[in-house]
Formats: structure tokens, C-alpha cells, sequence
């Protein structure tokens, strides 16, 4: 085995997973709530992105922001028709929601889509790179750029912005943010808004190195879940390095173990990361 590869490997399926789960992220922090629908938004955004390059014909940059837009849409209609659950903070009903709202996407994605997979290639996944015994694509290596200069700027923006300053009113308290004259209504549709586009994105930059499938957005639910809660709710920077630890166990326990059992193992690994650290990697040793 070479270790030097599986560590390329690792770190593009952290990048990945980081990427991929920062949505998700956000709306935990500012939002405090759940979207189990996130998998079935990232796997719209891969059908998006795979039909505007292989059947529209369009540039590759261009197909992105369109998925993107698609993104953005889903997540504020989804918001839209559970806008006083949100107010209401009802979780169990929002969970249940969220789910249904992801069978849909599912169902009409298997409609629209068909359910035979589909592969994506763009300018950047035909380029192979060869350095020594070490092998990627360009793809790979926007993954990388794109996620770090994503979670930079994200966490200028939350830190150092006005609408960071609101976003963290909001998450604080959402009552007393609109008795300060925050339209937390606004807010709210703007986060899923913003998660529909971050997962887009994500999902435009990591479907060319798997094969596209109705079903591909369980799976990518429950990577989003580990790093989520591995990372500390609402943590920008946990997430990011939650979802590089992930994306190297997955890596080197595939190769040495079996791919079959990442998941199993990444869960084990939750539990026995909670356990000792309840907050997530952000927290403090011991903190609760």
C-alpha cells in the first residue's frame, strides 16, 4: 500500500466532506435546527450540474452556478412551507419534514432524472496528475482551493461582517434578536437558502469523482452527520477539520480494513470521540 497516496486520498475526501457538510454546518449554528433533507439537496445539485454539462452542452463554470441557483430555490421553498415550525423552533415536526421533503427530492429527482447512473466529467476531471507514485486530477485539487477559500471567507463573513453580527443574534436568541429589529424570518430563509447553495456547490465539485445516483444523497446524510456532530454544532472551523480527520480515517481504514466498513467504524469512532469530548473536536477537554 502506498501510504503517501492514501494521505492524497484522505486529504481530497476531507476537503470533500468538509465541503459537502459546511451547509449544514451553518444552519445549526445560526438556526439551531436539522435538515435531513441536506443528502437529497446535495444529490439535486449533482443532476443539475450533470445535466446542464451533458445535456445542455453548457461550460462547466457555467453548470456550477446554475446548480447553485437550483440549490438556493429548493432550500427556500423547503423553508417557505415550514417557515412556523421554524419560528416555532418544533424540531420533532421539522425533522419529519425534512425527511419527507428529502423523499420527494428523491422521487421527483428518479422522474426527472431516470434511475440509471450517470458519470460527470469536466475540464478539470480528465486531467491526470502524476507526481512520482502519487496520482490525482485537477478536480481534486479544486476540491481542496475551493473548500479552503470557502470556509476562509465564511468565517470572515460570520466573525467580522454585519450579517455575521445577525446570523449570531439570531442563533443566541431568536426572541430577543427580533425585539432588536431583526426580521428573523429573513434570516431563517436565508440560511436554508444558503445551505441549498453551499451543498450545490459542493456537490457540483465532488459528483465527478463518483457516479451520480438517486440514491447517493443517504449516504452523503450520514457523512454530513458525523461531521457535524465531530466537529461541534455550529463550529465553522470544527467542521472543517472534522471533515479532514474524516476524510483520512475513511481513507487509510479502507485500504488497510475494507471500504465495507468505513461507515461502522467512522460511527465507533463518534461514539468514542462524544464520550470523551461531548461538544465535539471544537470543545474544550470535559466540556459538556
Amino acid at each position: 500500500m502506498n501510504l503517501t497516496q492514501q494521505l492524497v486520498n484522505g486529504l481530497v475526501l476531507g476537503h470533500a466532506y468538509a465541503l459537502i457538510a459546511i451547509g449544514w454546518t451553518v444552519l445549526l449554528g445560526v438556526a439551531r435546527l436539522v435538515n435531513f433533507g441536506h443528502g437529497q439537496m446535495y444529490m439535486l445539485g449533482a443532476f443539475v450540474t450533470w445535466y446542464s454539462v451533458s445535456r445542455l452542452g453548457l461550460p462547466y463554470l457555467v453548470a456550477v452556478p446554475i446548480a447553485m441557483l437550483a440549490g438556493v430555490a429548493v432550500g427556500y421553498v423547503m423553508q417557505r412551507v415550514m417557515l412556523q415550525l421554524t419560528l416555532r423552533q418544533d424540531l420533532v415536526s421539522i425533522m419529519i419534514v425534512t425527511l419527507g421533503f428529502g423523499y420527494v427530492l428523491h422521487g421527483a429527482a428518479g422522474l426527472v432524472f431516470g434511475s440509471t447512473g450517470q458519470i460527470l466529467e469536466t475540464p478539470l476531471s480528465l486531467i491526470d496528475v502524476y507526481w512520482g507514485d502519487l496520482w490525482f486530477t485537477w478536480q481534486d485539487i479544486a476540491i481542496i482551493i475551493v473548500a479552503i477559500l470557502f470556509f476562509a471567507l465564511l468565517k470572515y463573513v460570520i466573525e467580522r461582517t454585519g450579517v455575521g453580527r445577525t446570523a449570531r443574534m439570531v442563533a443566541e436568541d431568536p426572541a430577543l434578536a427580533l425585539l432588536a429589529g431583526i426580521d428573523v424570518k429573513k434570516v431563517y430563509l436565508g440560511v436554508f437558502a444558503f445551505e441549498g447553495a453551499a451543498v450545490a456547490l459542493a456537490a457540483a465539485l465532488v459528483a465527478p469523482r463518483t457516479p451520480i445516483l438517486t440514491s447517493m444523497g443517504f449516504d452523503e446524510v450520514i457523512v454530513t452527520f458525523v461531521v457535524v456532530v465531530l466537529g461541534g454544532i455550529g463550529s465553522i472551523t470544527g467542521s472543517y477539520f472534522a471533515g479532514l480527520a474524516l476524510g483520512l480515517f475513511t481513507a487509510f481504514f479502507g485500504a488497510l480494513v475494507s471500504p465495507a466498513y468505513t461507515t461502522a467504524a467512522a460511527f465507533a469512532v463518534l461514539i468514542a470521540v462524544l464520550v470523551l469530548r461531548p461538544g465535539g473536536l471544537a470543545a474544550a477537554p470535559g466540556s459538556r
